[in-house]
Order: structure tokens, then sequence, then C-alpha cells
């Protein structure tokens, strides 16, 4: 029987028309939400700064206690994201509603097991990481709020998934500025107390941030449940569907480890730049900040093609998502080629403008000019990572992170910095050789093609309509 007309679906349909129109359209405001969490990050930091050094201490530990459960959350969150984009380039609504309701499910699960959790053993993990004990009292109330507000961050990821999906990214900036608005109001006022309000120190900090995403994740839920924006999570979307969640787990959980195990690699990789003293550590950090700034264009296009690539899939042409990635590659490539000769040839300057010390600026500068064409290389890398997301093949993902920091610069790092004494130029060329090896590793997985087959399923044979939509046979 013939398909019955369908209603045309909310948000941006990628798979007709201008794909640089599209990609721009989606890629911009992604970039000005990483902006704007940059400067959420930095507002906290200046005003607990104000009380002291033990105040920053809070902060610092906190997000590297919290970054497992965010990694899982975010890896979810993407699983959920990769299926809705599919849906939607296929033009089954019924379908991408319950992946959007069956995500909201399990992410609900985990931030409250998460928030269950930090009550108990917040102080032990504290202890565990032999917190100074000028910081622990505040660390401990401010480790508590933040795990407390994970279901609030979680339910907004499932809100700014579900539109990304949608190729709708502008909404979610929306919400992303109100609550880093929210944010710059509140932190001073809870933790200094002007006026009759007490003062809250570092707590206060923790509080303004759950106030935050209190309010984003109300404000997503009620668009998601009300459809003030074309698109309806009803109640019947949220009852538990193993094959659902299944598939939004097999696709997310590779996401999730390799996040996670990137930033273990980090972690160990700072313990041997440690051990070349406090220039080059700084040396090293002002070049990962310049780094992740340079990213922030890639992560961008990385998402708006990942979206283009899965509503492609989706709709069954394969060879558009493909030149989506041609056209995202494009795109990156003109942005940060001037970004990349920038740092190259002006790496002494760009460090000076962070630490005026001979001895930081000499270290930078041979960090800039070593790691930049590298720097170029990974931008790529990132779009291909996006056609992967978006195609929900994300074990490549998984496989390629871990190895370009546990295979690549953690061991290069060693031998060549410490084994053949290059010092720190051996961290520098490192990091250049596992950037670029995983580029090159990226591209001959990619060129199998094996990511342009759809992780949703086969479409049942249709027979009539309701007020629902379609009513599908089972086969």
């Amino acid at each position: 029987m013939a398909r019955p007309p369908q209603r045309r679906l909310a948000g941006r349909d990628m798979t007709h028309g201008s794909l640089t129109r599209h990609l721009l359209a989606v890629a911009w405001p992604i970039m000005l939400s990483w902006l704007l969490q940059t400067l959420h990050n930095l507002v906290d930091a200046f005003w607990l700064g104000r009380l002291g050094k033990e105040a920053l201490v809070a902060p610092t530990i906190t997000m590297n206690v919290v970054f497992i459960a965010i990694a899982l959350a975010m890896g979810l969150g993407m699983g959920g994201t990769t299926l809705v984009s599919q849906y939607r380039g296929a033009g089954r609504e019924p379908e991408m509603r319950r992946a959007g309701g069956q995500t909201l499910l399990l992410l609900s699960v985990v931030g409250t097991v998460v928030a269950v959790l930090g009550l108990f053993l917040s102080e032990p993990i504290l202890r565990l990481l032999q917190t100074p004990a000028d910081a622990f009292d505040g660390t401990l109330v401010y480790l508590r709020w933040i795990l407390a507000g994970m279901p609030f961050m979680f339910a907004f990821f499932v809100y700014q998934g579900i539109h990304t999906g949608m190729g709708d990214t502008i909404r979610p900036m929306q919400i992303n500025a109100i609550t880093v608005a929210l944010n710059v109001v509140l932190d001073p006022l809870l933790i200094f107390g002007p006026g009759p309000l007490p003062a809250l120190g570092v707590a206060g900090a923790a509080i303004a941030t759950c106030a935050a995403r209190l309010v984003a994740s109300v404000i997503g839920l009620h668009r998601l449940f009300t459809g003030s924006h074309g698109f309806r999570l009803r109640a019947a979307d949220l009852r538990w569907e193993p094959r659902m969640a299944a598939r939004i787990a097999r696709v997310g959980l590779p996401l999730s480890l390799g996040q996670a195990g990137t930033a273990l690699g980090f972690t160990l990789l700072i313990g041997i730049v440690n051990t070349f003293g406090s220039a080059v550590t700084a040396a090293f950090g002002i070049g990962n900040r310049i780094v992740h700034m340079a990213m922030v264009p890639a992560h961008g296009f990385s998402q708006a093609n990942a979206t283009a690539v899965g509503q492609s899939l989706g709709a069954g042409k394969p060879e558009r998502a493909a030149r989506s990635v041609r056209r995202a590659a494009l795109l990156i490539g003109l942005v940060l080629a001037p970004i990349t000769v920038l740092m190259a040839f002006f790496g002494a300057d760009i460090s000076r403008l962070f630490v005026d010390d001979p001895e930081v600026v000499r270290y930078g500068a041979d960090l800039f000019r070593i790691i930049s064409p590298s720097v170029f290389a990974f931008g790529f890398v990132m779009v291909l990572f996006g056609s992967f997301q978006g195609a929900g093949h994300t074990m490549p993902m998984l496989v390629l992170n871990l190895s370009r920091l546990w295979l690549l610069r953690i061991p290069c790092a060693w031998l060549l910095a410490v084994v053949l004494a290059m010092g720190p130029g051996g961290l520098w060329w490192a990091m250049f050789l596992s950037n670029t090896v995983t580029a090159l590793a990226a591209l001959v997985w990619f060129s199998r093609g094996t990511w342009k087959r759809k992780v949703i399923e086969e479409e049942p044979e249709v027979v009539a309509t309701d007020v629902e939509g379609a009513v599908e046979l089972d086969g």
C-alpha cells in the first residue's frame, strides 16, 4: 500500500539543498556554545580566585572526579543524537521521538545514580585523592553540590542532543547563553553575599552552577514535552524499550569509553611533562589551551557533519553523506590553515601573552612550531569522527582515540624525551607524531566505506494511519 503523506518534521532537513549552507548554519551555534562554556569556567575561576588559592582547588579536583560521569552521559547523549538524526532523515517521527525518550530515560537513571552515590562517596574519594587539608572542606561541599546537579546537566544534554540530531543548534545555544548569564550574575552574589544575602563562599559557586543547570533543564524539558518548537515527547516515548536503549548504548558507549580513556591518558602525560620543571609545564599548559581554542571550529563542523551524515544515511543517501564529509573537510581546512600558520610563526608571542618568562616563551615557541602542522591534520580527524558518529559506527573513534594517547603519544613521549634524552622537544614531537599518525589511520579507516551503513532498523510496511502517525505491521 502506498505510503501516506507525512507532515514536515521539525528542525533542519540536511538531506536536500546546499551542504555548505547547512553545515555553516548548524556549526556556528555549536562553536558559540563552546565559547560560552569557556566563559562560564573563567567566571567561576575569577570569583573563586578572590577567595584565595585554596578555593581554586575545589573546581579543579571536582572536574577530574566528575569527568567519568560526564563522559558516560555525553556518549549516551551522542548515541541518541545519532538515532534521532537518522530517523529524522528517514522521515520517521514516531521512532525519532522514541529514540529521544529512551535517551532521556537512560540519562535520568545515570544522573540519579551519580547524585546518590556522590552523597556517600564524595568524602572517601577526596581522601583517596589526597586533597589538601586546607581545601578539603570547601572541596567536599563543592563536589557534593555539583554531583547533586548532574541530573539537571544530563537532562539538558538530552534536549541539546535531540535538537542537534534534528539540525537545530540555535535553540540549545540560546539556552546556554541564558545559563551563562545567570551564572555570571549569581556567582558573586552567592559567593560573597552582599547586603542581606549570606556569604556562602565556595559552596556559593557550586550552587550557582546547579541553579543555572536547573534552569537549562527546565527550559529544555518544557520545550520537549510541550512541543513548542515542533518536536514533542509523549509519555509513551518514556516507556522502557530494551531494543532502542541497546541501540543507543551500542553507539554511545564507545564514545564514552574513548573520552574517559583519553582523559586518563592526558593525566598520565601530565606526569611525564611535570618531570621537566615548571617552565615546561607552563608551556605545555599554554599550548593545550590554544589548541583547544583552535579546535572549536573543528568541533562545530564535526557535529554539523555528524548530523548531515546521520540524516543522509537515514534517508538512504550515502553519496550525499560522503559529499558532506568532503565539504566539511574543505571548510575546516580553510578555517584552520591561517590559525595554524599563525601558531607556527608567532608561538613565542602567544606564549608571552600568558607568561612573560623567557624560558616559558622559548619552550612555547618550540612547541607551537613543531605541533602546528599536526593540529591542522587533526582538524580533519575531527571531521571524520563526525562521520563515524553520524553513521553510528563509533568503534573507530574508540580505537583511534585510545591509540593516539596510549599507543602513540605516551610511549613516544617517554622514548623521545627521556630515553633518547631529547628533553621537552621530545614531548612536542610525540604530540606531532601521535596527531599525524592518527590522522592517517582515520583516513584509511574512513576510506574503507564501512561507515556508510545506517544503524537504524529498516522500516516495517505501513498499512494505515491514525492521529499519532503510521500504524505498522510487525512483519
